[in-house]
């Protein structure tokens, strides 16, 4: 029986952790944090419940199904677990996450250079899908590529920003705005839910799998126990992160008074803290940081519809980043319109069938559980996309009255009263 090495098992989290920390990660935190003022650590206390703790709970789920998606929502039934999996194989994937990368990282770290044209983003794309492509084409060698080596560079530049951000403030805490002056918490709790890392830690699981497989380790306890330690060093790390994050915007009022968004108070940290040394530095670490998760994205996607279309891996590498370089090109602001909708749709069933998969050995039957729960998840999360469109206004009045509306939370408490229905159901049938 093989057994990881110790090095290889912090490897393996800082692989994981890297896989999470994207560009995006990066500048939430900033925005909330100054948006929040005096009221930053209970909104960082929700944003860690759904940046964090539902990322870790998620990869612990799939160490007991070896990674797979389909095992975990297989008491949906087959037609809805594979519309489920292929859905969110595709939004994290080709569709959505992937491109945005590569749009993210030019237009944060390289547009002030080449500025915004359609033929610089472009060529910059081509050369980022062709650094992704050469990594992806050997999902063996990942530990190697990006645990050992991608990883500790982002975490590396990381505790840089982290420790910068606690030894250079950068001005007085700002009154709290907007929702956080009332519902701080809930309003942390649904920036952390929009940082995608629940969707995209479904479609890890399946990397972080095959790297422990790569090192020989076949047995399934094993497997899950190393799966289940590389989730919480990572869920270390990225507390660790964001509570720096926070830090920093924490008093960016000053440098970058009402900020539009996350981006802005970075440039202008950086900026201040490091000179005109502070771009060059962003841009490497917001390039190493999208790089890292699109390799990880597009190594999962590959792996999933191999299995599932029985086309050869390299083969769908090849056509994953072709789909991706395309859609990169349609530019941040499209992309965002396109997903948020469909993000909003596909989140609520997503934790649903994550937070019950722990609860299998409790049910009768687990199916008559949580199928329903998940499908009243799912209804009001249509609702949820609906209310980001133009189509919004068709939407019966009664809607916006909804508990927990305001907080983009209403598919909430639906689900609960259909879970405490099916559960009593489910004891009474024996």
């Amino acid at each position: 029986m093989t057994n990881l090495r110790t090095k290889d098992i912090i490897a393996l989290g800082f692989m994981t952790f890297a896989l999470f920390i994207g560009a995006g990660n990066i500048i939430f935190p900033p925005i909330v944090a100054q948006q929040a003022g005096e009221h930053v650590w209970l909104a960082a206390l929700g944003f860690l419940i759904t940046a964090v703790g539902l990322p870790v709970l998620t990869i612990m789920a799939l160490s007991k199904t070896e990674g797979s998606i389909a095992i975990l929502s297989s008491p949906l039934g087959k037609v809805a677990s594979l519309i489920l999996t292929v859905v969110c194989y595709l939004t994290v994937g080709p569709l959505f996450a992937t491109p945005r990368t590569a749009t993210v990282s030019y237009e944060i770290g390289f547009s002030p250079y080449f500025g915004n044209g359609n033929a610089a983003l472009f060529i910059y794309s081509v050369i980022y899908f062709a650094f992704v492509t050469a990594v992806s084409l050997y999902p063996n060698k990942l530990l190697d590529s990006v645990g050992h080596v991608l990883a500790p560079l982002k975490i590396f530049a990381l505790a840089i920003l982290g420790v910068a951000a606690f030894i250079i403030p950068t001005g007085s805490i700002s009154p709290a705005i907007n929702n956080y002056v009332a519902s701080p918490v809930s309003e942390g709790i649904v920036s952390g839910y929009l940082t995608m890392d629940t969707l995209g830690a479904l479609v890890f699981g399946i990397v972080i799998i095959h790297a422990i497989h790569s090192r020989g380790v076949t047995d399934k306890k094993l497997v899950t126990r190393y799966a289940i330690i590389a989730s919480l060093i990572s869920g270390v790390g990225l507390t660790l992160v964001y509570l720096s994050l926070f830090k920093l915007g924490l008093g960016s009022h000053d440098v970058a008074p009402n900020a539009a968004n996350g981006a802005v108070i970075l440039h202008a940290y950086v900026q201040h803290a490091f000179g005109d040394l502070g771009s060059l530095f962003l841009t490497a670490l917001i390039f190493i940081a999208c790089m890292v998760t699109s390799i990880g994205l597009t190594c999962a996607c590959a792996e999933y519809f191999s299995e599932l279309t029985k086309i050869p891996y390299k083969i769908l590498v090849f056509i994953l980043v072709l789909f991706s370089l395309v859609m990169s090109n349609l530019g941040l602001t499209k992309l965002i319109a396109f997903s948020v909708p469909v993000l909003s749709a596909i989140y609520p069933p997503a934790i649903v069938v994550i937070l019950l998969s722990f609860f299998w050995k409790k049910f009768n039957r687990p199916s008559a559980v949580i199928a329903p729960v998940t499908a009243i998840s799912f209804l009001f999360g249509i609702i949820e996309g609906i209310k980001v469109t133009s189509f919004k206004n068709y939407l019966p009045e009664i809607v916006q009255t909804l508990p927990l509306n305001e907080q983009n939370l209403a598919w909430l408490i639906p689900s609960l009263i259909v879970l405490i229905i099916c559960v009593v159901i489910d004891k009474v049938k024996k």
